[in-house]
């Protein structure tokens, strides 16, 4: 089975949180279980199942919960 590598983060804005992966742009097909992904620092997260790279944009504005 081959695995899809993406090169480029998916860039989140703040009404994207809280992230999750699978995002809503990704094929059916590749689909898995959906998580919740806590942002590190520097607003990047990596999902667990399939490497997908998240970056929060700059400057983006992030609502407390």
């Amino acid at each position: 089975m081959s695995q899809v590598t993406q090169t480029q983060p998916v860039l989140l804005d703040g009404k994207d949180l809280p992230a999750h992966c699978p995002n809503p742009n990704m094929p059916q097909w590749s689909s898995h279980p959906r998580v919740f992904l806590e942002l590190d620092d520097h607003g990047a997260a990596k999902c667990p199942y399939c490497g997908t790279q998240y970056q929060l944009k700059p400057g983006a504005v992030v609502k407390a919960h």
